[in-house]
């Protein structure tokens, strides 16, 4: 069974998080059980995060979903804004609230920068250098 979708293609967050996202070596869009996810051989961020057993919720469907590094996780987890989202929170995967506060698109393009390097092939995080894109 497919999964509905669960964006609109105008939302603007999504096409800020698009420039960001795309912006990186060999990154690529699809759309992944509703919702589109940023990837190269692994996703690196998606956008929009389910609360678990109950899909319909529209809670965090404006959210930036990535992968920091554990230490990292663990100080931005205790920031308002930020969740364990369902199903992939226990893999180490944080939410952004983008409708938490104003949103700061350099944090969003930094944290978008640590998921990348923490999913990426060795080839395309060695091509980065020290600066996100």
């Amino acid at each position: 069974m497919a999964h509905p979708t669960r964006y609109d293609d105008h939302d603007p967050w999504l096409q800020r998080l698009r420039e960001i996202a795309l912006a990186f070596p060999e990154a690529a869009e699809k759309v992944s059980h509703g919702r589109p996810v940023f990837f190269t051989q692994k996703v690196f961020v998606m956008y929009g995060a389910s609360v678990k057993g109950d899909h319909a919720s529209r809670r965090w469907d404006r959210s930036v979903v990535v992968k920091p590094d554990e230490e990292e996780r663990r100080a931005l987890l205790e920031d308002a804004r930020f969740f364990e989202p369902a199903y992939v929170g226990p893999s180490g995967w944080i939410g952004l609230d983008l409708r938490a506060a104003e949103t700061d698109w350099d944090e969003v393009r930094e944290l978008v920068d640590a998921s990348y390097r923490n999913t990426a092939p060795r080839r395309l995080v060695a091509g980065l250098g020290a600066a996100a894109p």
